[in-house]
């Protein structure tokens, strides 16, 4: 048994990604060193692509001179080849090699896309005099500087792992892939080479004669199929920024309505406005179970789907639902307006008669959204992610909170700017018994609308990726299929 195991096993120690000894049919050898060879072939043009040229980039479009512009490219490529210490380190104390070029590739990319749009989007090119001389800014020289240097990490963390890494796939301890593995060292020269004939060729031509967003934007296209792989989730992702708006407003304009409104339990005590937001919490802690338990079979038993309902269906249901919160927190502001109008208490102290738990409704509903939406979104992101970027299409998914926030306060500042024109009170004034917060809650259930309907035409071009047990054929259509 003892010999058949070694002859299952690599006898060298390494092991596969889950940690476990590596199965020699399975892994290892020439398997995976094409793609290794390529993803060097390709940085290496993405570096040569920029190092070659970009002591004239500095002049033409910096506007430096001789001198500053060959200290610029010095000092930059001096970093790229002394930050591998830092991924060197990396990798071997604590990520591993696979783990520490997943990462830092996503660092070079970024900084290859925004050296891209550095030279290609308007407010980010320098402005140019007739003659050529180019004057940028402080803002789009730290663009293009915070991009050089972000290339220089990530080279820090691809750089001195790749070549180990395509060794590693070949066990010392079998005469046969001992030899490959010197074979290899020569093929990843090779590759390198290429990569740099590549750049200094055609790259600087189209650098010279086509334009330098052109030349820039190459190199970020050759790295990116991981990058497309995102990017193709950032229409999903943007869809969820109006729907964080909604959700925001449990935590401002809710609980500015419910200081208006009678918040007596009995005689002697007051509900805080503020804590009406337990039944947002008590909403999810009813929902999640009701969807998992009864309204995922119900709906399996007529799509024949294991989730039920498909994850853009999911998320989509729980942009509708969020539109209702609106809806009645705007109906319920209108009860308010006219009970105020009824009995003349437009003074900022004066209570109005209603209960405050005529805004439980508003509350519950936004719940419910919740566990159709954001539960679908880290169910999406992280199905839909490329292995290696998991973690951070998950985090890229929990920006949407952050970006509804700063929309619900560009509104605010507009709303307000706009309405109180001419010494009118606006829409939300102090007093917010002689303002029209109702029309705030129409503007943002007409904001729902609106980025519903844009997300249906989103969803019905997506196309899944194919996942392990996925429910849904890799050409499925987020709409009509879905």
């Amino acid at each position: 048994m003892g010999e058949v195991a070694a002859e299952m096993y690599t006898q060298d120690g390494t092991v596969d990604i889950k940690g476990n000894p590596a199965l020699k049919k399975d892994t290892g050898n020439w398997r995976a060193c094409p793609y290794i060879l390529a993803n060097e072939c390709c940085e290496r043009l993405a570096y040569y692509g920029m190092s070659t040229n970009l002591v004239n980039f500095m002049k033409d479009r910096m506007g430096m001179a001789n001198a500053a512009a060959a200290n610029n490219v010095t000092n930059w490529g001096g970093t790229c080849y002394i930050t591998p210490l830092i991924g060197a380190f990396l990798a071997d104390a604590y990520l591993g090699r696979f783990w520490t070029i997943a990462s830092f590739m996503i660092i070079y990319i970024f900084g290859l896309g925004l050296l891209t749009m550095a030279t290609s989007v308007h407010g980010l090119v320098p402005t140019c005099a007739a003659k050529g001389v180019c004057d940028p800014t402080p803002g789009q020289s730290a663009a293009v500087f915070i991009a050089l240097y972000l290339i220089a990490l990530g080279t820090g963390g691809i750089k001195p792992c790749v070549s180990s890494f395509g060794a590693d796939q070949f066990d010392e301890h079998d005469d046969v892939e001992r030899k490959s593995k010197s074979s290899f060292f020569n093929w990843f020269y090779f590759s390198i080479n290429i990569g740099a004939l590549v750049a200094s060729s055609v790259l600087v031509y189209v650098q010279t004669h086509v334009g330098w967003s052109w030349g820039f934007g190459i190199p970020a296209v050759v790295m990116v199929e991981e990058l497309k792989s995102v990017v193709r989730l950032l229409p999903i992702w943007a869809s969820g920024i109006v729907f964080a708006t909604v959700y925001g407003q449990m935590s401002t304009m809710f609980v500015l309505q419910g200081n208006t409104l009678d918040a007596s339990i009995g005689p002697k005590f007051k509900i805080p406005s503020a804590s009406l937001s337990i039944f947002d919490t008590l909403s999810v802690i009813a929902w999640v179970p009701v969807y998992d338990r009864l309204l995922v079979p119900a709906v399996r038993s007529v799509t024949g789907r294991p989730r039920g309902f498909t994850q853009l269906q999911r998320m989509g249901i729980g942009l509708v639902v969020s539109m209702f919160a609106m809806l009645a927190a705007g109906v319920l502001e209108l009860v308010r307006l006219r009970t105020i109008a009824q009995r003349g208490l437009y003074g900022e102290k004066d209570v109005v008669p209603i209960s405050i738990f005529c805004q439980v409704p508003q509350y519950f509903i936004i719940g419910a959204a919740e566990v159709f939406t954001f539960v679908g979104q880290l169910e999406f992101f992280y199905d839909q992610a490329p292995d290696a970027m998991r973690s951070m299409c998950s985090a890229l998914s929990l920006t949407t909170v952050a970006l509804g926030n700063y929309l619900s306060t560009l509104l605010v500042t507009v709303v307000a700017k706009l309405t109180t024109r001419g010494g009118k009170q606006g829409w939300i004034p102090d007093n917010l018994n002689v303002g029209h917060l109702d029309y705030f809650f129409w503007l943002l259930a007409a904001l729902s609308l609106l980025n519903f309907a844009v997300y249906l035409l989103i969803a019905s071009w997506y196309t899944y990726k194919k996942t392990a047990g996925d429910d849904t054929d890799a050409k499925a259509k987020g709409g009509a299929d879905d």
